[in-house]
């Protein structure tokens, strides 16, 4: 088994392009070997995730005596090898607004990952997100393990790229995908343009057997998916749709997921006189979620931070029209070929959006969703874009 995949924490419900990732290198014919710095705190809602537990391997579940251990062992064994890591923690650890100490553990998993990939004979290590988990794959490299590759999202690990040691991670990485051109933008403007020839777009896909296109109903439902935080500005969508169950009586605005805001958009529900208008499902299983989409007449989503959310892709391949806000990348998937796209934080924007949403014959609705899917066929089919990455790891990773 040649290839890994290393993530922080693994599996969880917002990540789910991870596993339907590797599932598509073992659709064909290439095993992963899957590693996570930690397990979900939570019990994963979709069975397929569940059954993703049992197949990764845990770092931190080791013990503390167990990976100091190992470390001791590296030591004796490695020296040199672990004081070129150590000198690379040390750079990350020091960078202004770092994670300071924080690296030290980093290193010790790392030391963990290198001597468990030698014994798998494990010869490339993918990570997801240019934080943590590329962290620790880096430092692996350095000790001596695979080389490595990572994809960046954003938005977050791009907050701080030099804070992040983004610039180092990229210059010792074999490659880096960027799920957008937007965040293949920023990575490059964290090195000064330093690595351009190995950072390439890969985007994120999903398997389109698992979206039928149908179309919309003849009914006044918006279905918004993910988890309930300020980032994802569900609480705008309610104040939005407010004002509208006058003109729009049977109007359904169903939240699928939950997190941190669920309390106070619970509160502001209520004080509006919402509770027969909206409902917060909680989180469903994939064929849950599928289900809610195909039974809404528009989806949206009015986030403040994003990277390219998955779900806008698997609404769109379903044939329904999106309404969501102009930021990062996802523009370069929602135009008003596909849907509604305002801006950020703009309450009577994203109001006047779902009104012509709801306000718009079913055909034209069917005509962006029909776009919408051909759009997802083009730039996010799972399979297609799984052997662009595949194409781009090291010869001989791939071989089946």
């Amino acid at each position: 088994m040649g290839l890994a995949y290393l993530m922080n924490t693994y599996p969880i419900t917002s990540t789910t392009f991870v596993r339907r990732e590797i599932q598509a290198h073992e659709a064909a014919g290439v095993p992963v070997a899957r590693f996570a710095i930690r397990d979900w705190a939570e019990v994963p809602v979709d069975p397929r995730d569940r059954d993703e537990v049992g197949k990764t391997t845990y770092i931190l579940k080791q013990g503390a005596l167990a990976l100091a251990g190992r470390t001791v062992s590296e030591i004796v064994t490695n020296p040199i090898g672990f004081v070129r890591a150590a000198k690379t923690m040390l750079h990350l650890a020091t960078r202004p607004g770092s994670t300071g100490l924080r690296n030290v553990a980093y290193l010790v998993e790392a030391v963990f990952f290198k001597q468990t990939a030698k014994a798998k004979n494990i010869h490339h290590v993918h990570a997801h997100f240019s934080t943590n988990s590329a962290a620790v794959a880096l430092l692996s490299r350095r000790m001596g393990g695979p080389s490595y590759s990572f994809t960046a999202h954003g938005p977050d690990e791009f907050d701080d790229p030099a804070a992040n040691g983004l610039p180092m991670k990229v210059a010792h990485a074999a490659f880096v995908a960027a799920i957008t051109d937007y965040a293949r933008d920023v990575i490059l403007t964290a090195t000064g343009g330093t690595g351009a020839d190995k950072v390439h777009v890969v985007r994120c896909g999903i398997d389109l057997d698992e979206f039928e296109l149908t179309p919309p109903p003849e009914n006044a439902r918006i279905v918004c998916v993910g988890r309930l935080c300020p980032a994802k500005a569900q609480a705008l969508l309610v104040e939005a749709v407010a004002p509208l169950v006058k003109d729009f009586p049977t109007l359904e605005l169903v939240f699928i997921g939950d997190g941190e805001d669920r309390a106070s958009i619970e509160k502001r529900v209520a004080e509006l006189g919402l509770e027969n208008h909206v409902t917060l499902a909680g989180w469903g299983t994939g064929d849950e979620v599928r289900a809610a989409i195909q039974g809404a007449r528009i989806f949206a989503l009015p986030s403040f931070a994003e990277g390219l959310p998955i779900v806008l892709m698997e609404s769109l391949a379903m044939g329904r029209a999106v309404v969501t806000t102009q930021i990062t990348g996802i523009p370069e998937l929602v135009d008003a070929e596909v849907g509604w796209i305002v801006p950020e934080g703009d309450v009577p924007a994203l109001q006047d959006a779902v009104a012509q949403a709801l306000s718009a014959e079913t055909a034209t609705l069917a005509a962006l969703g029909k776009a919408g899917r051909a759009r997802v066929a083009d730039a996010h089919d799972q399979t297609l874009n799984a052997a662009r990455l595949r194409a781009l790891f090291p010869a001989g990773m791939t071989d089946t």
